[in-house]
């Protein structure tokens, strides 16, 4: 396989995801030591789904993120532009309606979605403003957002540790654990060349979004950031 490079050439990215599908679960329970679960726990309190209500889950790979929405009784829709991750989702998850998309032309009404959330995934995307512009498309007046993405820890010491980290300890620890462990120094240096919070809040806003704020998760490596459909 070719590394994905930081164009994300949408083809690309999406080989990449159908190669470490079946392990991708596992292998980012490993390299993030087991914090990605806690994360996944934050962002379904943020999402807030009730009975009822309809979410949209984008980058939602295998479906794993889509479990607590649906245990909430809202009838959530995993969508993924990966068609490996969604076939093994499908094995896992049979009654899941996982669904192909792309974030840059959902395949969905407007105004169709009380929620919309994507966590790890809009980095990956090729035009995220035209992602946020389509996430807020298909969002009903009055619906959320709410994004879980890598972001930049906010304290300089622990950054320098984290970015040791990211380029240097996890290509290893991926060659242990993943089936293509050239894709996760593809998503390490992704995660570096990312904006930082203030400016995906920026982004947000731009896309029409308003009440934008974030809130850092385990000293800023991950950021939550939550807008509202006016």
């Amino acid at each position: 396989m070719t590394r994905a490079t930081l164009d994300k050439q949408p083809h690309e990215v999406a080989s990449m995801f159908d190669d470490v599908a079946a392990n991708y679960d596992l292998t980012n329970d490993v390299l993030s030591l087991g914090q990605d679960r806690r994360w996944r726990k934050e962002v379904a309190k943020a999402v807030g789904a009730r009975p009822g209500q309809k979410v949209l889950d984008l980058a939602a790979g295998t479906g794993t993120s889509s479990l607590p929405f649906a245990r909430s009784g809202a009838f959530v829709v995993p969508c993924d532009f990966s068609l490996g991750m969604l076939r093994e989702g499908k094995k896992r998850h049979p009654w899941l309606p996982l669904t192909a998309g792309d974030a840059t032309r959902l395949p969905f009404r407007d105004d169709v979605f009380d929620a919309v959330t994507i966590s790890f995934g809009l980095r990956n995307v090729q035009d995220t403003d035209a992602a946020l512009r389509e996430l807020y498309r298909v969002t009903r007046p009055g619906g959320r957002v709410v994004i879980c993405e890598f972001s930049h820890p906010t304290w300089a010491p622990f950054r320098t540790v984290y970015e040791e980290y990211l380029m240097r300890a996890l290509p290893p620890v991926a060659r242990a654990v993943s089936s293509s462990p050239d894709a996760y120094v593809y998503l390490a240096e992704s995660i570096q060349s990312w904006p930082d919070q203030p400016t995906l809040a920026g982004l947000l806003k731009k896309a029409g979004w308003s009440k934008v704020a974030w809130r850092n998760l385990t000293g800023g490596i991950v950021a939550l950031h939550r807008g509202t459909k006016a």
